[in-house]
């Protein structure tokens, strides 16, 4: 039984530590969809005020109370996902999950510490993320003080039964090649 290649390599790389450029993209689809989650929530609040009040709320985004409104939506969105399901639906995207450090579950109370740490990561430009680039665990600032680390965990079992499922055909031919 011959292995897909690219199966072998998904499979083979369950439980590493992720890398900084898969966990920036997961970053990235997370702060755009939690901003666009935001922004929907401003607008049905916007229109229900008009609504029941017949006065519009004009949000800006430099205004003290939206400031501490996103802040407190940030901390919510990624505080939850991690505490309950250990990724965000960006880490879920990738294939990435947040564990403890010693390779068990994510507790839930970690998930907040490390929500609530993720800021400090960003201040003095942020150093705070410089351990993703140079350390073995490519572990950040947050990462160290909720004692967690982010690796790769997709589903190998489901990934192994798809490649079952489809050798048969690659194998019905003695070249290997499916229809001739």
């Amino acid at each position: 039984m011959t292995v897909h290649p690219q199966t072998a390599v998904l499979v083979s790389l369950q439980r590493h530590y992720a890398g900084s450029v898969t966990r920036f993209t997961a970053y990235a689809i997370d702060f755009i969809v939690s901003s666009g989650l935001f922004a929907i929530a401003l607008a049905a609040i916007s229109y229900a005020a008009e609504v029941i009040t017949g006065h519009s709320i004009a949000w800006n985004k430099y205004d003290l109370v939206t400031g501490i409104a996103y802040a407190c939506w940030y901390l919510l969105y990624f505080g939850y996902s991690w505490a309950a399901s250990g990724r965000t639906p960006g880490m879920a995207v990738l294939g990435l999950r947040v564990i403890r450090a010693d390779g068990a579950e994510l507790d839930p109370w970690r998930g907040i510490v490390r929500a609530l740490a993720f800021p400090l990561s960003f201040l003095f430009f942020g150093l705070g993320f410089l351990g993703i680039l140079v350390q073995r665990e490519h572990r950040a600032l947050h990462d160290f003080i909720a004692g967690t680390v982010v690796i790769y965990a997709w589903d190998a079992r489901a990934a192994r039964l798809r490649f079952l499922a489809r050798e048969p055909l690659l194998s019905a031919s003695p070249d290997g090649i499916a229809g001739r």
